[in-house]
């Protein structure tokens, strides 16, 4: 494909700084590359920010911190990736899954109103796209039920709330730094703790379940195996590209917010007249411009489109298959129309890429590609 869906961009120091890591022979986690991404999170989030392997297994750290036993829940969206709710359901708990909003694709409040239950542990709530959940409901729903609210930000960090950072709202948050992520080190995550009463915890099950990182700082004069846990810490070498791609933030947010904002405004009036939504952005939520989806009328002309794009040398994608539907899904009794919503949008949607190194020669092609491709159909929205 002449423009693929993602591509990996070197947008500053990345290169100099792993040079600099293999030369310190340091190459194991929680080295100063590791402890300078997680200083310029802190800075963020403005809480304490532990570096993981990946965006998966900040949801395992989150799984361990809620102590679940066999018959607790956690509600989840079935429009998801499936270690939003395989992370918990590995340390016991039944995932209830909740349908998403018909506009912006994430965890609908009403649905999850209706699933919380008396073992109700944690909501976790994706934000699609970036695009920020509303946090206000979802935040009282969990107050009111007793349960923890967990984000689960792999598509929005830098996006905000009502002015305030995604990831900041619940008692903890995951970010990705997978190689599709705005900000990326190929694999690679983090876990935000923003309930100090959870952070000494998380700092011993990230590292086996000890007390090395007090070692560490000089606090204890040995480390020793004081809880559960594993082995969660994001290597030097890693940590040394990705603290690159940090350091340029700005300048990639800029660059992405300007692609999004041209395949809004050349293809809203196409998808319109065409019948093909767009994500709805409500005032609130301030994105990071992680991705641009169609959502087609029916589920033959959203795979048509693809092909059509292909033709053109574009690689467009569908996303998430719904995970109430999935094998393990129906085994915790996910059957079809569960979640009417999430299986609608399923069938429909197509992302168009996005990434830092799309150049305008590339998009133009892209949106022409698209705007050749005749859909048919009155109506955009999903028919739940």
């Amino acid at each position: 494909m002449r423009t693929p869906f993602n591509e990996v961009s070197v947008v500053g120091n990345e290169l100099r700084y792993v040079a600099e890591a293999a030369a310190s022979l340091h190459l194991a986690g929680d080295g100063p590359f590791s402890d300078r991404c997680a200083e310029h999170l802190a800075s963020h989030f403005g809480a304490r920010v532990l570096m993981t392997p990946s965006c998966t297994h900040a949801l395992e750290m989150c799984a361990y911190l809620l102590g679940l036993e066999p018959g607790d829940e956690v509600v989840v969206p079935s429009y998801a990736f499936v270690t939003t709710a395989s992370a918990f359901a590995a340390h016991g708990a039944t995932p209830v899954f909740a349908d998403v909003c018909p506009d912006t694709w994430n965890l609908d409040p009403d649905d999850v109103a209706r699933r919380i239950g008396p073992r109700t542990r944690a909501i976790v709530a994706l934000h699609y796209g970036g695009v920020a959940c509303d946090l206000e409901a979802l935040g009282k729903l969990a107050e009111r039920s007793g349960c923890m609210l967990i984000e689960d930000n792999a598509h929005g960090l830098y996006g905000a709330y009502r002015g305030r950072p995604l990831g900041s709202f619940g008692a903890l948050a995951t970010l990705s730094f997978h190689e599709t992520k705005n900000l990326t080190c190929g694999e690679g995550g983090a876990l935000v703790v923003n309930d100090p009463q959870l952070a000494s915890r998380a700092e011993i099950i990230r590292d086996k379940g000890t007390d090395r990182a007090r070692f560490r700082r000089g606090e204890v004069d040995r480390y020793t195996w004081r809880d559960n846990g594993s082995s969660y810490l994001l290597s030097e070498l890693q940590a040394a590209f990705l603290y690159g791609q940090l350091e340029a933030a700005e300048r990639v947010m800029a660059r992405r917010r300007a692609i999004w904002t041209r395949y809004r405004d050349e293809l809203r009036d196409w998808a319109e007249t065409r019948g093909v939504a767009l994500q709805h952005v409500p005032d609130e939520s301030d994105p990071p411009y992680h991705l641009f989806p169609l959502l087609l009328p029916d589920e033959g002309q959203r795979d048509a489109l693809i092909a059509h794009l292909a033709r053109a040398g574009v690689l467009g994608v569908f996303h998430y298959l719904p995970l109430h539907l999935s094998p393990v899904g129906r085994r915790y009794g996910g059957t079809p129309g569960d979640c009417p919503v999430s299986e609608d949008v399923s069938r429909r949607l197509v992302r168009l890429p996005m990434f830092f190194g799309l150049d305008s020669e590339r998009q133009s092609e892209v949106i022409g590609a698209v705007r050749t491709f005749g859909a048919a159909g009155k109506s955009g929205g999903p028919r739940a």
